[in-house]
């Protein structure tokens, strides 16, 4: 069992694996940021419209030791300065996770340092926290209400903090797609570039956001039934009280028929070839505007109105709902500039103070996990040689 130093230093060497970034970091007692090296795969990943898993595992396999590696030199650190190293159990792809773990692990045995396993959507909550420390900002007034928000999730977080230690509770979640999820098949549809986010962001500000007006349906409260195991990652919550879910599959099926109704698979097809031809299009570009017809740009901009409006209707009533002191909204998709801009008027005008992560934290990386993992070297909860991924891990209690 390992127990800290007495001359520890604070220092922990996070590393995430869990989907296309291979990532290492170094931060310093959950507050100072000494390194984050990210090495992206979206180039590799682009060619198909999609994060593909094996070629994932494959791409961190090579990266990870060089990542390490830097993200150590510009720290100025070395293995023996460390108090802990800590990686990415879950969730995620399960051969992406198992290259970090695997790695982790030797590591950890080798220079003889605590293990610590730390949940990927924790870290998104963390990469908030960790910036606010470094501005010496008064901590947020607790509970907070935290939507973590990706390509891969779409999950509500009542979380509170009892010491150093911090408990979350889930309180809504996606049924079916992820938001990021569907930004990146309507981009798709669209004949844009991947990941569709940053391409519909910079185009909406070019369409009339009320051009179609999309609806989201209620979402019907599903009640849990004894003795029926639910083990799919969207299974009922069993917790009390209302709870805020999320569908973004609807929303995709009416961009497509819409799509279909007026005939845009001609224009589609003409832009999917035009950035096949030219590469270095970029989605804020003069050119790559000129590629989308009014229709489009409508259709665009009308999409993510909706996906945002979505988002911030439910997020603040669950924050009213459950007596949240504070806002913080992290994942790939907080990078979204109508999200952050909608989420604070609306934060502003009911008086709650919303954060958001710096963009380069917005995305996955390592110094989110070293930061997270840094309650938990407090307490003294390491992982064991069992430690494995858990592709579909969850985030506290429903």
């Amino acid at each position: 069992m390992h127990e800290q130093s007495g001359n520890s230093r604070g220092l922990i060497l996070g590393i995430e694996s869990s989907c296309d970034e291979t990532a290492a970091a170094v931060v310093r007692a959950g507050s100072d940021a000494l390194s984050n090296v990210v090495a992206s795969q979206m180039a590799l990943h682009a060619n198909y419209g999609g994060v593909v898993p094996e070629l994932a595992s494959r791409e961190h396999l090579r990266n990870v030791v060089p990542v390490v590696r830097e993200a150590m030199a510009r720290a100025r650190v070395t293995f023996d300065d460390l108090d802990a190293v800590a990686v990415t159990e879950g969730p995620g792809l399960a051969g992406a996770l198992l290259v970090g773990i695997t790695y982790a692990k030797a590591l950890s045995f080798g220079v003889g340092k605590p293990l610590i396993g730390v949940n990927h959507l924790e870290g998104h909550i963390h990469a908030v926290l960790m910036e606010a420390r470094q501005r010496a900002e008064a901590p947020m007034e607790l509970p907070l209400l935290a939507l973590v928000v990706s390509g891969g999730h779409t999950h509500l977080y009542l979380a509170r903090q009892s010491g150093e230690s911090w408990s979350y509770r889930n309180v809504g979640r996606t049924v079916d797609d992820a938001a990021g999820e569907a930004y990146d098949k309507v981009a798709k549809l669209l004949g844009l570039g991947y990941p569709g986010g940053p391409w519909i962001d910079a185009l909406a500000v070019r369409g009339n956001p009320r051009a179609v007006p999309f609806q989201f349906g209620q979402i019907k409260p599903r009640a849990h039934r004894e003795g029926i195991s639910f083990p799919n990652k969207k299974a009922p919550p069993k917790g009390e009280g209302p709870t805020f879910d999320f569908s973004f599959s609807g929303i995709k099926t009416a961009v497509l028929r819409y799509v279909e109704t007026h005939h845009m698979r001609e224009s589609i097809e003409a832009r999917r070839v035009a950035l096949a031809a030219d590469p270095e299009l970029r989605p804020k570009s003069d050119a790559m505007a000129a590629l989308c017809d009014a229709r489009t740009l409508d259709l665009i901009a009308s999409f993510q109105y909706a996906v945002v409006g979505n988002l911030l209707r439910q997020t603040f009533a669950a924050a009213e709902v459950f007596g949240a002191r504070g806002v913080v909204v992290s994942g790939g998709v907080a990078a979204n500039s109508e999200l952050r801009r909608r989420f604070k008027a609306e934060a502003d005008k009911r008086g709650l103070p919303v954060a958001f992560p710096s963009l380069s934290l917005s995305t996955d990386n390592a110094a989110m996990i070293a930061a997270a993992a840094w309650p938990k070297f407090v307490a003294g909860d390491f992982a064991g040689e069992e430690l494995g991924a858990t592709p579909q891990l969850r985030l506290g209690s429903v």
